[in-house]
């Protein structure tokens, strides 16, 4: 069985999106491959889209990595191209999507489900999670979405990570920057909802162009990244959004100030 790629969209718009192939560690195989890449272009199409939740199934991994049969498989390096391809493919999907990516991991998080990681928005983690790049102990280098990683942990913790092909506990990745949260398994579903929420309660325009804001800066010069930011900000008031929220936030604030303090009520 080639696994599947559950897409749930619930009414807020939030797409929990699910790799269940858990009798294989929710490994990555050319089948499975081009179905997350169709299901995430998909939602991408959703104007209707606020948020994605990357899960694997079966509590054991979030993806143990590319499969390592097809790999073994593969005869000429036209077809190992393909096949890496394939990889980038996913990863990019995560990239590419016009709303938030959040990573929920629990159990194994290995070579290519790493890279999947990688190129999720938020990474939030238990505490049992395992982390690693083996590749090089089966004879082929780490590529694709590996290169975000210096930009995540640094060059000296990429080289290690690559290079000593080493499995890494969740606290360790945590403290290196690569998850932004690490909580007890029972907290996981809790965590990634409280960073749902405040992505929901944030305006949906907002939120699409700051996400492709943050992916334009990793290719600018400061001064570039200034500039476009300055753009966006300019363009964000074309439509309501800017206005309906701000004035919102004032007129909270004016009832807040004019509301009578607990303190003083009888």
């Amino acid at each position: 069985m080639a696994g599947s790629f559950d897409v749930h969209v619930d009414q807020r718009g939030v797409a929990y999106a699910t790799l269940d192939h858990r009798a294989k560690l929710n490994t990555l195989n050319a089948a499975l491959m081009g179905e997350v890449i169709a299901a995430m272009a998909a939602l991408a199409r959703r104007e209707d889209l606020r948020c994605v939740v990357l899960a694997g199934a079966g509590g054991r991994a979030f993806i143990g990595g590319a499969d390592i049969r097809e790999m073994a498989a593969i005869a000429t390096p036209a077809e190992a191209e393909a096949f890496i391809r394939q990889v980038h493919g996913v990863c990019d999907a995560m990239r590419a999507s016009p709303v938030p990516v959040i990573a929920r991991i629990e159990g194994f998080c290995l070579g290519a489900g790493l890279e999947a990681a990688a190129s999720c928005d938020l990474r939030i983690a238990a505490e049992g999670a395992q982390f690693g790049m083996p590749e090089v102990r089966v004879g082929i280098p780490s590529v694709v979405e590996a290169a975000l990683l210096p930009g995540l942990i640094g060059w000296g913790r990429t080289r290690r990570l690559l290079l000593l092909a080493e499995t890494l506990d969740a606290r360790t990745m945590e403290a290196w920057g690569f998850l932004e949260q690490v909580v007890p398994e029972s907290a996981l579903d809790g965590a990634v909802e409280a960073a749902v929420g405040m992505i929901v309660e944030a305006g949906p325009a907002a939120i699409r162009a700051q996400k492709a804001l943050i992916r334009a800066w990793e290719r600018m010069s400061v001064d570039a990244a200034i500039e476009a930011g300055v753009a966006a900000f300019a363009t964000s008031f074309a439509g309501e959004e800017p206005r309906r929220m701000l004035n919102g936030f004032l007129h909270a604030l004016a009832e807040r100030k004019t509301s009578p303090s607990p303190n003083t009520q009888k």
